[in-house]
């Protein structure tokens, strides 16, 4: 009786949803397992998962929640197998192997063309504009030794060296290769990226990225954006020798920098007005004033030069510069402490100058201090010989080398920074950009790809990476960019629904509170908690299925994305 009523109870399967079907949606746009198709190998014998599924299937875990590779199988089994584009038995085959020699074969590929292929097609299907790009590297950490990452062919292709280099998330103790990425002012979607040694420079990137945006853009004449590193001799007439555009910062090194700095010190600079941005902490607080003025002297190179003054960089300035004083002040008379120490162990002058100028080092005041070194003896009588000291006890004079410092500010310098507080210069070498153009093209688009690459740190989690093999890194670089390129587009296309439909704010954070600028990482999370459930009768072959149930904010959400609600339909 028992073993007739246990045969009769009915099999429940529940699978998580989430926001796989809005990706997959993302996915078909991009005909991305089709394009990936013919640069991978077939499906045979040894390869039971073709290696193009099984990438999509790392990439869709990149996209909604970072597992390490060998936790992706793990991750699988509880979605719907057939929003991962495989079978049930197929999910069975994702382990940490499979995955890495799908791996191996996307590194053996023709990885640019590869790349070149899906932002052609993003292009198209998204009708992207290609008339401004902006450019920005960052440094990906990595723990542990690498001594097989040494920059060495690997199967006849050239691999990066994971070395020591100037880290930029301030971890000098960490091997790291270097990430250029390069997005267009579109809605900041990548469109390329490059990786190199850890200890490359940014100045290597931007001739070879250049020449592949006029290749994507098809003409010259778009507008490349980059950091101070684009402005070296070599890089700017290479773009300009070809008929393109760019834009980017002089840096202060440049003697242009310092001539128009002393040109200041004697004369009145006619400002002009160019943009009015409101204070970001509110009303209550003065708006940021920007005004420009163009260097007629130019560039060495012949290039315009255009100065501008920011009245909230120049509180900055000012704030900034006391704090470092008042720093360096503080470490100094510590070091004035340990001087007049009777324990001190500074007591050659080479090690007190040592020890002064790593302080201003440092705290970068070597400029605005003066710091003076004192040096004395100091007299010391012991008895000549052990005992009670009496009438006829006699007395060794011993002399002893002491230092003392002193600081003051330097307030000529100090005078000279405070005229010169609050400007900077960016360099183009487009005569017909006016100066509101030239700051908004620099100052609105380049922090949209530290933004990305916020996104590939924080959300996509890159670091630390999992793989000791610089093969699969790399490869695993390419499914990271990807992954950026199909956030980039989420986010795009999200807010371009909200500007067509004329909102301002959707209900995506905690408690139902309004978001004027959703990102990918809070829409994704909107449909988190979407399941699917199965219910099939004992000895029945067919089954009942409840699709998940949607909410108002679904819809709309997948309204705005260009999504059938029937993509949460299941059969």
């Amino acid at each position: 009786m028992r073993a007739s009523r246990k045969k009769s109870v009915p099999k429940l399967e529940s699978f998580a949803v989430g926001a796989l079907p809005v990706m997959n949606h993302f996915l078909q746009r991009l005909r991305l397992e089709e394009i990936l198709g013919p640069y991978l190998p077939a499906l045979d014998r040894r390869r039971k998962l073709a290696p193009a599924r099984a990438l999509l299937i790392l990439l869709r875990n990149l996209l909604v929640c970072r597992e390490p590779l060998y936790g992706v199988g793990t991750w699988a089994s509880r979605f719907e197998p057939t929003l991962l584009g495989i079978s049930g038995e197929e999910g069975k085959l994702l382990n940490d192997d499979r995955m890495g020699r799908a791996l191996e074969d996307l590194f053996d590929a023709d990885r640019p063309s590869l790349v070149l292929r899906v932002v052609v097609q993003a292009v198209r299907e998204f009708g992207l504009r290609l008339d401004q790009f902006h450019n920005d590297s960052t440094t990906i950490c990595f723990h542990g030794l690498y001594r097989l990452a040494n920059g060495q062919r690997r199967r006849g292709k050239p691999t990066p060296r994971i070395t020591f280099g100037h880290s930029k998330d301030h971890r000098p103790d960490l091997r790291q290769l270097l990430w250029s990425l390069t997005v267009t002012d579109d809605g900041a979607v990548p469109v390329n990226y490059q990786v190199l040694d850890g200890n490359a420079t940014d100045d290597q990137v931007h001739r070879q990225t250049w020449d592949v945006l006029r290749t994507l853009a098809g003409r010259p004449d778009f507008l490349y954006v980059a950091d101070s590193k684009l402005c070296t001799r070599a890089n700017l007439l290479h773009i300009d020798g070809q008929g393109g555009r760019f834009l980017t910062v002089l840096p202060a090194t440049r003697k242009e920098d310092a001539r128009f700095r002393s040109w200041m010190q004697g004369h009145g600079v006619p400002w002009k007005l160019v943009v009015r941005r409101p204070h970001p902490a509110g009303r209550r607080h003065p708006p940021d004033l920007f005004r420009a003025y163009e260097d007629l002297a130019g560039s060495s190179e012949g290039f315009r030069i255009m100065w501008f003054h920011s009245t909230e960089k120049e509180k900055r300035d000012v704030q900034e510069r006391e704090a470092k004083i008042d720093r360096a002040i503080r470490e100094l008379q510590k070091l004035k402490d340990r001087l007049a120490s009777p324990r001190t162990r500074l007591r050659r002058r080479h090690k007190v100058d040592e020890a002064i100028e790593q302080i201003l080092e440092a705290t970068g005041t070597a400029r605005w201090l003066h710091v003076h070194l004192e040096r004395r003896q100091e007299e010391r009588f012991r008895q000549s010989k052990p005992g009670r000291p009496g009438p006829k006890t006699t007395y060794r004079r011993n002399l002893r080398l002491r230092f003392d410092i002193s600081w003051a500010p330097n307030q000529e310098t100090v005078r000279y920074d405070l005229k010169t507080d609050g400007i900077f210069p960016l360099i183009t070498n487009d005569r017909r950009l006016s100066p509101k153009q030239i700051l908004k093209g620099y100052k609105l688009g380049q922090p949209r790809v530290e933004q990305r690459h916020h996104h590939l740190k924080a959300f996509h989690e890159v670091a630390p990476q999992y793989l000791k093999s610089v093969t699969r890194i790399e490869a695993f670089l390419c499914i990271y960019f990807l992954a950026l390129l199909l956030n980039a587009l989420v986010e795009r296309s999200i807010r371009s629904g909200m500007k067509r439909r004329r909102l301002t704010t959707l209900a995506l954070y905690y408690e139902g509170r309004p978001c004027r600028r959703p990102t990918t990482e809070q829409v994704l999370k909107a449909f988190d908690d979407l399941r699917v459930h199965r219910i099939q009768a004992y000895g029945s072959q067919r089954s009942h299925v409840y699709s998940p149930r949607l909410r108002h904010l679904h819809y709309r959400l997948l309204r705005l994305l260009g999504i059938p609600s029937s993509a949460y339909q299941f059969n």
